[in-house]
Formats: structure tokens, sequence, C-alpha cells
């Protein structure tokens, strides 16, 4: 299947046409600018012709005066172009830098699954810098030259049609090299952005992952990888310079024939009294007139297609369906009791790969349901799908009775709270990281969270307290210390619904005492879904869940299952005996 291109077309309507009012007025000044630019090489012919013959210096302080008025009129011209297409340009990017950043959040969790985030990063913040050619002078520039071209062309014809025509010949092959050129252009410039952003997002996880690249001693390895990265990107710089070079060369070499041509044909009709110097003078620099935006077309083609080449990759972003599914996911929850039910759900991460297999099970408002079994066995999934992070494939999950497909997102994720085996913290200060959920929590309830997850018992013996600075992704605190952060942030987002994804299992023994302590509270009147190595954590949970091989294999409470002998009761023996 052919990539999906953005046309010029399309480029006009949805970027230039609804700031049409800017570009008219860029046209407008760039017009100025052009008509003023004619003004020098136009009086050469009466200075030549007229005031020098005749020794006439009024009308030489008028010529001169004229043409300090024009270069001042071109000067002010550039000025006002840059300062508000240039800066409209930049604000365009901004303005789609949001949008593609928003974009990209509302889309599902299985597109983060398979994309690098530093390819992100380059998708929002470098793809969409092109189009400042299209708003920007490139375009207007464009233009401007075309009808700089036209109007040369006019007065060139006007003084010697056989010289004009000569001149042609060689601009007509130029423009043909430089339309096959840009199709060449294109899809490299498309390729970069892709390989751009593979390296870009390489080198953020390297970054990244420093501590385990040193440990291994892996530096040399990560190296070779980036100069891979870098010497494919320099590859397709060297395309695109290889084809760029063919145009400007061939520019060169034509042109330099016209001009040879037309210093012989100019020469002979002076010579034969049939054109004068004023007018050969005049003719020169007309045509330099017209060559000059045919010539610096090249370049603005060129940053065009990289304009182009950009949007493609946006669009393709822009047009990716986002998880919340608008027109199905009509249904608004205002309150809800947490009542979670799983009728016969399948699901599977590829196709004909199911990792779920007829799932049923019923959860109360306010109880406590833990899921064990091997690594491997689908419990994470099952959290996933009570999140909404995963939809599943057959059968359906109900909320208080509502089927959660047709639930909108925004509407059930507010009573959602959710602590994450390896949890993410954000670059900033303890404080910050708890308040993620409530920017506008009261102190009072920021304390009651603290202490409920036991964070003051740390945060105490730091000199700044939560204002503490926890480096990026929590790098300064110790596995046990982010953990209870991770759960005094679900503490104060207070949520219907809580799901610990291995909540205990970056603690030490001193810590998971502590957090064992306050799960009571941290789960009290709360629909909690607890995934847990640590059978030991789980004994008070009201129901729990054995998933062998995407199947419930086993579900009851902790007595029961132990006297039933089976699959549970073989792996809690089985862990205390370790």
């Amino acid at each position: 299947m052919a990539e999906k291109k953005v046309s010029i077309l399309t480029a006009f309507k949805t970027i230039i046409w609804p700031r049409r009012n800017l570009v008219f007025i860029g046209l407008l000044l760039i017009v100025i600018s052009k008509g003023a630019s004619f003004v020098a090489p136009l009086s050469l012919k009466y200075l030549m012709d007229d005031i020098i013959p005749n020794k006439d210096t009024d009308f030489l302080k008028v010529l001169v005066a004229a043409v300090i008025a024009a270069i001042t009129v071109q000067a002010i011209t550039s000025f006002l172009l840059t300062k508000i297409l240039s800066v409209q340009a930049q604000f365009l990017i901004s303005e789609l830098r949001a949008q593609v950043q928003k974009k990209v959040l509302s889309l599902p969790i299985h597109f983060f699954d398979n994309s690098k985030s530093g390819e992100l990063v380059s998708r929002i913040m470098t793809d969409v810098e092109g189009v400042r050619n299209l708003i920007g002078t490139g375009l207007v520039q464009l233009v401007g030259g075309t009808v700089t071209a036209i109007v040369s062309l006019i007065l060139l014809l006007n003084i010697s049609w056989t010289m004009t025509l000569f001149t042609l010949i060689p601009l007509a092959i130029f423009a043909v090299i430089a339309l096959k050129a840009f199709k060449v252009i294109r899809p490299i410039f498309r390729n970069r952005g892709k390989i751009n952003a593979e390296v870009t997002g390489r080198l953020t996880e390297t970054l990244g992952g420093v501590r385990v690249i040193k440990g291994f001693n892996a530096e040399e390895q990560e190296n070779r990888i980036f100069e891979a990265g870098v010497e494919k990107l320099f590859q397709n710089v060297k395309r695109s310079l290889t084809a760029t070079a063919f145009m400007t060369s061939s520019s060169t070499f034509l042109l330099g024939i016209a001009t040879t041509g037309i210093m012989g044909i100019g020469g002979f009709k002076i010579m034969m009294g049939d054109l004068s110097i004023g007018e050969f003078l005049t003719f020169t620099f007309l045509l330099g007139l017209m060559i000059a935006p045919i010539v610096q077309m090249s370049n603005i083609g060129s940053q065009l297609t990289e304009a182009l080449a950009g949007l493609d990759r946006t669009e393709e972003l822009m047009n990716m369906v986002p998880e919340s599914d608008e027109e199905n996911r009509t249904i608004l929850l205002k309150d809800i009791h947490g009542d979670i039910v799983f009728e016969n759900v399948s699901f599977a991460y590829e196709e004909d790969k199911e990792v779920l297999h007829d799932i049923s099970f019923g959860v109360k408002p306010g109880a406590v349901v833990a899921l064990v079994g091997s690594s491997g066995s689908g419990k994470s999934t099952i959290a996933g799908l009570a999140a909404t992070f995963l939809n599943p494939q057959s059968g359906r999950i109900t909320i208080d009775g509502t089927d959660l497909s047709l639930v909108d997102l925004n509407s059930y994720r507010q009573h959602l709270g959710v602590v994450l085996q390896d949890e993410f913290l954000f670059e900033g200060s303890i404080r910050e990281n708890i308040l993620f959920p409530r920017p506008d929590a009261t102190e009072e309830e920021l304390e009651q969270a603290v202490s409920a997850a036991y964070v003051d018992e740390f945060t105490d013996r730091f000199e700044e307290g939560l204002d503490t600075l926890i480096g990026e992704r929590g790098v300064k605190l110790s596995g046990g210390q982010r953990q209870r952060i991770a759960i005094a942030r679900a503490v104060l987002a207070d949520p219907k619904i809580l799901i610990l994804d291995e909540a205990t299992s970056n603690l030490d023994t001193e810590s998971e005492a502590l957090i064992q302590k306050s799960l009571a509270t941290l789960t009290e009147g709360r629909t909690t879904f607890v995934i847990a190595h640590r059978l030991s954590t789980i004994r008070k949970a009201d129901q729990i869940l054995v998933i062998e091989n995407g199947r419930i294999a086993e579900k009851g409470r902790h007595d029961t299952l132990i006297a039933a002998k089976g699959r549970y009761y073989n792996l809690f023996t089985y862990q205390a005996r370790i």
C-alpha cells in the first residue's frame, strides 16, 4: 500500500487558507519589495542613454533619489515580512506541536508499547518545524519570485525578444531537471524524519539506561549502535545534498551558457546599432532579476518538499484512532460504587495468540481481589483490562452493570488509582509527585496521604522534607521510597477503584511491613485489584484468583484455597519454604 502524501492543495486548505489575511499581507509586501527592485535596473537605461550623454545633473539627482527610496522600501518590506510571517510561522509550529502532543496522549496504550519515547519526541518536536516554510517567507518568496520572473520576462521581451528567447531555452531545461529532482528528494526527506526519530529514540533509551550500560560495561556496544544510526542519517543527507548539488550545478552551467550567449548577441546588436548600451545594461540587470528567483526556487522547493514530508508523518499520527472512541463511548459516569464484573472475557495482544481465555468473575464494591499465578499467566492483562488500558476481544466488562466499552474514559478514570510495579516518578520534588493527581489538594489532605503510605518515615530525615528533589524518574531514592511515594499519590487521588500491580515488589522487609500496616486503610471502601508474587501480602483478600495460562485455575479466600491443597497451596507452601 502506498504511503499517503500531503499535497500542496491539502496544505493550502489546512494551513495557509485559515491564515489567508497574514499571507495576503505578506504577498502585498513582497509585491511592493519586488516592484521597488525594478527601479535600479530600469534607471540604468536613462543614466547611460540620456543623463550621461546630455550631462543632465538635475535628472541625475532625481534618479539617485528614486533609487535610494526604492532601496529604503525594500529594506522596510523585508523587515516587516520577517516580523509578520516568520513570527506567525513559529506560532504555528508551537500550535501544531501542542496538537500533535495532545493527539499522541489520546492514543491507546498498545501504541506506546510499540513506539520508542525518543522517536515520539522527535515526531512531536521536529516533524512540524518544516511548516515555517509554508506560512513563513518560503512560500511568499516562491510567489514573489514567480511574479518578479514574469514581470522581468515582459520587460526583457520589450527590449529584445531574440535575446529573451535565447535565455528561455536553458531555463526550460533547468525547470525540467528541478521538477525531476524534487520527486526524488521528497521521499528522501520523509525517510530522514524516520531515521532521525529512530536515532533520537535510541539515544533517549541509552541516556535513560546509563546505569545498566555502565554496569555491563556496554559503552562500546552503544557507541557502535549510535554511530550506525548517525551513519544512516548521514547517507540520507548525502543523497539529498547530491540531488540539490546536481540542481545547483545544472543551473550554474545552463545560466552560464545563457549569459555567454547574451554577451555575444548583445555585443553584435550594439555594433549593428540595434541596441543601445543603456538597453544592454538594463537587459542584463533584468535578466538577473528573472533568473535569481528561478534559481532560488530550487532552494525554496527543497524547503517546501521538506515541509510536506514532515507534514506527511504528522498527518499519519493525526489520523490515528484515539482510545476514547467518541462515537461509542458516550456514557458519562458521575459517581460509581465499584461493582466490576468480567463476563467471558478473552484477550490477545497479537491475532490468534490469546493470553486470556473466557475469564469470568465479579468484584463487589469495596472488595479486594488478588491475582496470583506464575509470570506471564495473564495477571497484569486482567488489571490492564480493569483499568481500561486494554479492551477485550470478546466478552464484556461492566462497572455497576454498565458495559465498560460504552463508558467515556475520562469519566471512568477519574475514579481510578494505579500503582505499578515499575512506578514512574516525575523529575521534581516529593511533594509535586504526590500532588500529581490532585494539584489543588489541601496541605491536610497531603499530610494524610503522606502518613497513610509512611512517606514521612523517610522524608523527616531529609533536610528539605517533602520539597526534596528526587532527580529524573526518582533516581535519588531507593525502590521502597519510590514505591511509598507512588502509594501516597494513589491515596491522595482517593479513587473508587485501585489497582496495585506488584505494589510491594520493590520494598525491603521493613518497608513492606509499613505498607502492609497501611494497606487496610488504602483499600478501605475501594474496589481493589492486587497483583502480588509475595502471597503473604494477600492473606486478607476477599477473593483470590489463581491465573494459569490465561484461565482461572482456582478462586476463593486464602483459607479455603489452602484447605483445597491445589495450585494456590503449592505456590504458597513453596514460597514459605524459601
